[in-house]
């Protein structure tokens, strides 16, 4: 996956600028020739990642300095860096090394706080070209804290943007929910962004520059928010896990996690959050059914007679969770994750999960669908949604 022109394509997007087209290039001087020769004849700014490196292959700068008749020359202050890069991480410089201190004079050099390779901006009449390094840990710093203000000071305009992120609720249903805002809209924007088990919908308005505005966003919010009500869990781009764990730790909630088919996914995202220690108690994974007999209490009975992945497997790990480690909720995920394991009355995508507070349990029945890593992911979703809907007191046990 090309995650780099994802990232970049997001960015540019909120200060108005539409991506085109992208393209990929190997190492070859012939045919990153040809990719700059077509860009540059569809678009006034190219910006092009990766191929900043120090060996011989690596030619995307070489090829762009040629393509604008450009000279190179060393420029001794990134060399100098460069070398300090080198003392700090206790490692020989190599010679070629050199080469990554090499411009042209005229070139708006950004320094690589990350790395080696510094990246560069080139204006040459009405063409841009951006050069940025490949990884992602040099990349995405480099863009944000240079190329935005750089790319932001050529407009006129300012772009505002709100991100509301739905769940529960399919791509084509949220479109048909939201049509007459789309098909009437001008300035601000509505965009769909969709991806497994949610929807995130964009709302961005152009203001002047410079000087007063009011605000033209917020009716536009508070209508799709009336036309979605509770299904909306984030109007500021934060994720569900991040939602779920922010409302455990406002409201002081201790929680523990029992998980089957998930296997630890959904404490790894848990533990993604930073603070969370303050109130994730514990985790523990009972893929067998032994496991959950001896760990949890599950009754033997109980899975005789209903199975592992059931309603009530699924209550008795989320009441079991809770009794053993003392926390205010217990939850617990059982299902067929697949591929293999289903059956006509349990296909492969039947998942339970369940929440237990000291008032008892409830459990939801999902119907999921897709790969392994799909169908694990979305259930864990599923759940932090479960939990936030009973923080916020639009689900009660």
């Amino acid at each position: 996956m090309n995650t780099n022109a994802q990232y970049i394509a997001n960015r540019l997007a909120e200060l108005g600028i539409e991506v085109y087209h992208q393209s990929v290039v190997g190492d070859n001087a012939e045919r990153l020739m040809q990719a700059y020769d077509l860009a540059f004849k569809r678009a006034d700014l190219v910006i092009t990642t990766g191929g900043l490196g120090p060996t011989k292959d690596d030619l995307t700068k070489e090829v762009a300095f040629e393509y604008f008749g450009k000279k190179a020359v060393l420029h001794e202050e990134l060399l100098k860096e460069i070398e300090d890069y080198f003392k700090k991480i206790n490692m020989p410089m190599s010679e070629n090394n050199k080469k990554q201190a090499f411009f042209p004079e005229d070139a708006i050099i950004m320094k690589n706080k990350n790395g080696t390779a510094p990246g560069c901006i080139i204006e040459e009449g009405e063409k841009t070209v951006i050069l940025l390094p490949g990884p992602p840990s040099e990349m995405r710093p480099m863009f944000d804290e240079t190329v935005m203000p750089y790319l932001a000071s050529k407009s006129d305009v300012k772009l505002v943007s709100r991100y509301l992120r739905i769940f529960g609720i399919g791509e084509s249903a949220t479109e048909d929910r939201i049509i007459d805002l789309v098909d009437s809209q001008s300035n601000p924007t509505i965009a769909p962004y969709a991806k497994d088990g949610e929807v995130t919908l964009r709302i961005t308005a152009r203001y002047p520059k410079d000087g007063p505005h009011e605000d033209i966003i917020e009716p536009v919010v508070e209508e799709i928010r009336k036309r979605f009500g509770d299904a909306v869990y984030s109007d500021d781009n934060s994720s569900l896990p991040e939602v779920a764990a922010r409302l455990l730790l406002e409201k002081k909630k201790t929680v523990s996690v029992a998980e089957s088919c998930t296997g630890g996914l959904l404490s790894a995202k848990l533990t993604d959050i930073p603070g969370i220690s303050a109130v994730f108690e514990r985790c523990i994974v009972t893929y067998s059914n032994r496991s959950k007999v001896e760990e949890l209490g599950v009754r033997q009975e109980t899975l005789d007679k209903y199975g592992a992945v059931s309603n009530e497997t699924a209550r008795e790990m989320a009441e079991g969770i809770r009794r053993v480690s003392g926390s205010d909720i217990g939850v617990s995920i059982t299902g067929i994750a697949g591929p293999g394991g289903g059956s006509a009355e349990k296909p492969v995508g039947t998942v339970y999960i369940a929440l237990a507070d000291k008032n008892g349990s409830k459990a939801q029945k999902l119907e999921l669908w897709g790969e392994r890593e799909r169908i694990r992911n979305v259930a864990c979703l599923h759940t932090f949604d479960m939990i936030r809907r009973y923080l916020t007191g639009a689900a009660e046990v």
